[in-house]
């Protein structure tokens, strides 16, 4: 049984709010042991994401593959899924729809 850590994104994710996640999220995967652990990202309360927000991520989910874990979006509505697949992020990451 993976051991599971979890963070609300704001609602919206971009230049102003990506600090507090990208200090919070490398924590959080180090609290779990190396090669085990997801870290879910809960994104149901966030309504757009932009570049910088996108870039949050990528840093995230690298500093996760560096440690063998998984990160897992969570409830993302259908613009941000819709922007995940565009620049082909949805491959680097488990995403959990509400219909699931």
């Amino acid at each position: 049984q993976d051991v599971e850590r979890g963070l609300t994104a704001p609602e919206r994710l971009g230049l102003n709010t990506r600090v507090e996640i990208r200090k919070a999220a490398p924590q959080l995967l180090e609290e779990m042991p190396e090669g085990s652990g997801r870290l879910v990202i809960d994104l149901s309360y966030t309504r757009e994401i932009d570049s910088a927000g996108l870039g949050a991520l990528m840093l995230i989910q690298r500093r996760a593959a560096e440690r063998r874990q998984i990160v897992v979006l969570r409830h993302p509505n259908e613009e941000i899924r819709f922007l995940l697949v565009l620049t082909k992020l949805s491959d680097l990451f488990e995403i959990e729809s509400f219909d699931e």
